[in-house]
């Protein structure tokens, strides 16, 4: 779903594209393009050099993935389409159809080479990237206010509190700082 700037977009546009960009690079499954996006200089107080991939891909399936409970679903399903007295609710429900409309508005739909949910962190925040680098400042705000900005501060409180590798405490806090409890920018 990565999109180049439209070249009708203002400075600001092309810079949240590319730190979004970079954000959903860091919340997918630690690999090489991980340093690529570290270099990027979105993080002051972490560079690729400070990272061991290996480690990271241990914490992230800790984190999201399992084996077993994991205290941090990046779905955002999991944490709107719950019932009250659940800790998490159950994945593709309503939030998804929801993102999935969005993407389809677009025109877009998920990298063949992702196979994760499309309310993957990482997918919402590439899609986020898209609004930003065509100019779409609206609509940005609109899917942040209404998806993004409503589960993501549950969401990177969790990581915050769970994880136990600077890096991910690191993206978390970014991803507050640049995404918002609400929104956008």
């Amino acid at each position: 779903m990565a999109t180049e700037p439209a070249g009708n977009t203002t400075q600001a546009e092309d810079a949240l594209a590319l730190e979004l960009a970079v954000l959903a690079e860091c919340w997918r499954q630690p690999d090489q393009r991980l340093a690529s996006a570290l270099d990027a200089g979105l993080f002051d107080d972490i560079s690729a050099d400070d990272v061991s991939i290996a480690d990271l891909r241990v914490e992230h399936s800790r984190l999201f993935v399992g084996p077993g409970d994991h205290p941090c679903p990046p779905y955002e399903s999991v944490y709107r389409d719950r019932e009250h007295d659940q800790e998490f609710g159950l994945v593709m429900g309503a939030a998804t159809d929801a993102i999935e409309r969005w993407y389809w508005e677009y025109g877009l739909v998920p990298d063949e080479t992702w196979t994760d949910l499309p309310d993957h962190v990482a997918v919402e925040l590439e899609f986020a990237g898209h609004l930003a680098a065509t100019g779409e400042h609206d609509a940005l705000e609109q899917f942040v206010d209404e998806h993004l900005g409503v589960w993501l501060p549950e969401f990177l409180d969790r990581v915050e509190t769970a994880t136990t590798e600077p890096f991910y405490r690191a993206v978390a806090r970014a991803t507050r700082d640049i995404v918002g409890g609400g929104g956008g920018r």
